[in-house]
């Protein structure tokens, strides 16, 4: 009880934090909170740093270029804040697997799911400051930068260093060593299907008004009802990264395997 109640203060306390800083709004500090309560209680300290690793290093990525952001050709549906859905959409897979299973049979699931969480952030993030055009994925044409579905060299290897600064968070707090390799694997199959539905199935849509495009059905600054151009409405941006994040579950969980290697530091079982 002792401890679900510290972890509970600490998530609380995150999310909070977080929220006055702007990272958050208040729905989503109160998710987080949630998150990172349930992550730190069955996870401990390796599971807690690597939710910190993904959360910390995202936030501050998306502090940086932000004119230039803001002025991209393409407009994000929502802003710098992560909303309660943004905040399960990234750390909802990652939560029910150590929730479930614990960091011995939960943590492949864990660490492949943040893993993918913050490779798809810091590929974002620093690919929409490349001066390279992005090229999508399917067809490699070029599109305009912050098109779900682009990518680029600096954002792909972006992408493996966020993935590894998960893998590495998890490793040198305790972990299991094969959090490293597990967390890059997984972080790269997450990313690549987040771009591939990216270019295939997510809504985009088109505002009347002046051209732009966006992921949302409202153009905000026109105060334009958009028109779905490519995708299904329901296909959000939320709803990719809640299934890339549930790709990299899966492929952390399917290389985890417990039986095949040994915790760091466990006790081996004696014969006979």
């Amino acid at each position: 009880m002792r401890r679900w109640l510290t972890s509970a203060l600490l998530g609380g306390g995150v999310g909070f934090a977080a929220y006055r800083r702007g990272a958050l709004t208040l729905n989503g500090a109160l998710g987080a909170a949630v998150v990172g309560g349930i992550v730190f209680a069955r996870g401990g300290a390796p599971a807690a740093g690597a939710l910190l690793a993904f959360f910390g290093s995202s936030t501050a990525l998306s502090r940086l270029g932000t004119t230039r952001k803001e002025h991209a050709p393409l407009a994000q549906a929502k802003g710098a804040r992560r909303d309660v859905w943004q905040v399960l959409a990234n750390g909802g897979a990652a939560t029910l697997c150590i929730g479930l299973g614990g960091p011995r049979q939960g943590g492949g699931g864990l660490v492949g799911a943040l893993a993918v969480a913050a490779a798809d952030t810091w590929a974002t993030e620093l690919g929409l400051l490349s001066t390279r055009q992005p090229r999508l994925i399917t067809t490699l044409s070029p599109v305009a930068a912050g098109t779900s579905g682009g990518i680029t060299p600096e954002g792909l290897a972006a992408s493996v260093g966020g993935a590894l600064v998960v893998g590495l968070t998890w490793v040198m707090l305790g972990g299991a060593r094969r959090g490293l390799p597990v967390a890059l694997l997984a972080g790269l199959g997450g990313s690549l299907m987040d771009s591939l539905l990216g270019a295939t199935v997510q809504a985009l849509y088109r505002c009347p008004r002046c051209g732009v495009l966006t992921e949302s059905e409202v153009h905000r600054p026109c105060g334009q009802s958009t028109e779905l151009v490519r995708g299904h409405r329901w296909m959000t941006n939320d709803a990719v990264n809640a299934l890339s994040t549930l790709t990299g579950a899966a492929i952390g969980g399917a290389l985890w395997r417990p039986s095949l290697t040994t915790e760091r530091g466990g006790a081996r079982q004696g014969r006979g």
